[in-house]
């Protein structure tokens, strides 16, 4: 992992409430102007001054850290503006914006654990953070949402990126590895017994294709990218149409314009029905006509995750500034 993750904070949530250890979940509710974390973002803060998570890169996390140690003494919520509009005036934020941050001391253990277990199960988890403590939500539509409801902030925290990887050689095993570093659940397949052995001993998941017309049984959900990197397109032209009919948010090939489309012909003379044709990405990546393949994993996995992230991936969507929970707590 490059970063922290949302089920990371919440998992330190966890681990300090199993030590005992007063624990306060802090989250990024509303923004005037710019931030740099987006509307949904959270730190978790222990007694002991360590926390996950950050704000802004280190402008003010100390700040937050000491406010939410605060709010252990009474264990009320708090909702507490940060930046431009805070009587903080001391604490900025770079990008002259204002924040507010909703503090939530001693979160329920269970419902902390019920969340995360349900994030591991790959379902979407969701919050509500009140004045009277942390609760367990419901999100039914397609994508995690961040905003006021009801008196509570409604969070929801959307499965980890799966991507499934086909493909051979030196393109395959970097664009494993990149994805793996970004955070991402890798699944690799390919013919390559050398790429998999190489990927295996990194501890990855690599599966043998030992048939050009079947795919070895493969988990895939709505949060699950699908990507062939063969170049030898004999690999793919039957296993592409199955790979089209599994569940997933993306499925793209590499190669040229004049490959897509005699990729495209292909699959509409082999009986490919319209509606899965058109789950096949026109192109991959967002850097055009890479040559190497580092860049072209690279490349790939921007796009990937940019659908990723317009699919709730990110965990949170823009919204307006709320008026201010009156049963909330606040300085301002």
């Amino acid at each position: 992992m490059i970063a922290t993750t949302p089920a990371d904070i919440l998992r330190f949530v966890l681990a300090r409430t199993a030590e005992d250890a007063g624990t306060i979940l802090v989250t990024l509710t509303a923004i005037e102007g710019s931030s740099p974390r987006a509307i949904g973002a959270q730190m978790a803060v222990a007694v002991d001054g360590r926390y996950a998570g950050s704000f802004s890169g280190g402008c003010i996390e100390a700040a937050v850290v000491a406010e939410a140690i605060g709010t252990l003494s009474d264990g009320r919520a708090k909702l507490v503006r940060f930046g431009a509009g805070s009587p903080y005036l001391d604490i900025r934020l770079p990008c002259g914006g204002g924040i507010d941050l909703l503090f939530n001391p001693r979160p329920d253990r269970q419902v902390i654990a019920k969340a995360l277990a349900q994030h591991d199960r790959r379902e979407i988890a969701a919050l509500r953070l009140a004045d009277d403590g942390v609760h367990s939500d419901t999100i039914t539509d397609a994508r995690a949402i961040a905003g006021w409801h009801d008196g509570g902030f409604r969070l929801g925290y959307a499965p980890k990126l799966r991507i499934v990887a086909m493909g051979q050689g030196e393109e395959l095993t970097a664009l494993a590895r990149l994805a793996a570093a970004f955070g991402a659940e890798v699944s690799v397949l390919s013919p390559d017994e050398r790429a998999l052995a190489d990927l295996d001993a990194g501890g990855f998941d690599a599966v043998l294709l030992t048939s050009r017309t079947r795919l070895p049984p493969l988990v895939t959900d709505p949060w699950t990218a699908i990507i062939s990197v063969f170049h030898d397109r004999d690999w793919e032209e039957e296993l592409l149409p199955l790979a089209l009919q599994l569940p997933s948010f993306y499925v793209g090939a590499i190669g040229s314009q004049r490959t897509q489309d005699a990729r495209r012909t292909a699959l509409r003379e082999a009986g490919v029905r319209d509606d899965l044709r058109e789950k096949l990405r026109a192109s991959v990546g967002l850097i055009p006509a890479t040559r190497d393949p580092a860049t072209l994993a690279l490349s790939a996995l921007s796009q990937i995750v940019q659908d990723y992230h317009r699919l709730g991936g990110a965990g949170t969507s823009g919204v307006d500034r709320p008026p201010v929970v009156r049963s909330l707590t606040s300085p301002v």
